[in-house]
């Protein structure tokens, strides 16, 4: 594999759920760079920039002229986690969208002949489960429930390309805070209304990380060779929800109500699902740190300073 060098080395790049939020900022970062990318979608696409190769996963269909010239795969496909009611039927979606799509993908690389060297995956804090005030790092050990079983099994299908010889990174990512998109809307609406309440106990911890280092992140891996494995995707500065919404109204300029939004009204709303609100979940962004990654939003005020500044 050749070693990156910012001034000459500009790999093409193959990204999939390029339509959605992270893949639409890392599109146009790699655009302002020089980067030659392609986007695979089930439809087709309407940018010049970039050129869009359809497939379809539930059908096994894939235009596998997609890895033409391409040297790394940025892998963000995936049905929306909060989108639809968990049934049975929904939770298989979510979790072959995410395994058995990029395992379409390496049976395309297994029987043609190619230059790609690296696959760079989502995967999410999710992994962890509802983990209380533990502190936890890329080596403790899964949670139980729906989602920690969907990341198993997303990171399992990614990790099958180590056995085609590629480097392999995994980014667990924690609650991407963007102004128009995403969790953070939804949280800010009550707030606006002037009805901003913690959730549940307000104790739970949320793992967040601003959009422009989700892009940053992604481009360390892109650059750096050496980077590989699994790493959290999450700021270094973990907050609880509470501390989050009365960040979220100081920005805004609105009250926060002393009472808290009950817990059980979450369960009743979404079922299930409400685990994504209640659940808590304590990261560590330390082996990031360690490899030399600096972020630019560290601090949550910071963060959501620039986002509603």
């Amino acid at each position: 594999m050749r070693e990156p060098n910012s001034a000459i080395y500009r790999p093409s790049i193959l990204i999939t759920g390029g339509s959605g939020l992270v893949g639409t900022l890392l599109t146009d970062k790699l655009l302002s760079l020089n980067h030659k990318v392609n986007h695979l979608s089930r439809k087709p696409g309407t940018g010049d920039d970039v050129k869009t190769y359809l497939w379809d996963v539930d059908k096994g269909e894939i235009d596998e002229s997609c890895i033409d010239g391409v040297e790394m795969i940025v892998h963000l496909a995936g049905a929306g986690i909060a989108d639809k009611k968990w049934t049975d039927e929904r939770k298989r979606e979510i979790t072959e969208s995410r395994s058995e799509s990029i395992r379409l993908i390496y049976d395309v690389l297994k029987k043609t002949r190619n230059k790609v060297n690296t696959v760079i995956s989502a995967s999410a804090i999710g992994y962890y489960g509802d983990r209380g005030d533990e502190l936890l790092t890329e080596d403790s050990n899964p949670g139980e429930g729906f989602m920690p079983q969907c990341c198993i099994e997303w990171e399992k299908a990614v990790d099958e390309g180590k056995q085609l010889g590629l480097r392999v990174v995994k980014f667990r990512t924690g609650v991407l805070l963007d102004k128009n998109d995403g969790a953070l809307p939804q949280m800010a609406k009550p707030v606006k209304l002037f009805a901003g309440a913690a959730f549940g106990s307000g104790k739970q911890w949320v793992p967040w990380i601003h959009g422009r280092d989700v892009v940053r992140m992604y481009m360390h891996a892109i650059e750096n060779i050496n980077v590989t494995g699994v790493y959290n995707m999450v700021a270094p500065e973990p907050v609880t929800n509470k501390q989050l919404i009365r960040a979220v109204a100081k920005q805004l300029h609105r009250p926060l109500w002393p009472i808290k939004a009950p817990a059980a009204f979450f369960r009743l709303l979404l079922g299930e699902m409400s685990t994504l609100v209640l659940g808590s979940t304590r990261v560590s962004a330390q082996r990031i740190l360690d490899d030399g990654f600096i972020f630019q939003y560290p601090h949550l005020d910071e963060a959501l300073n620039d986002i509603y500044g």
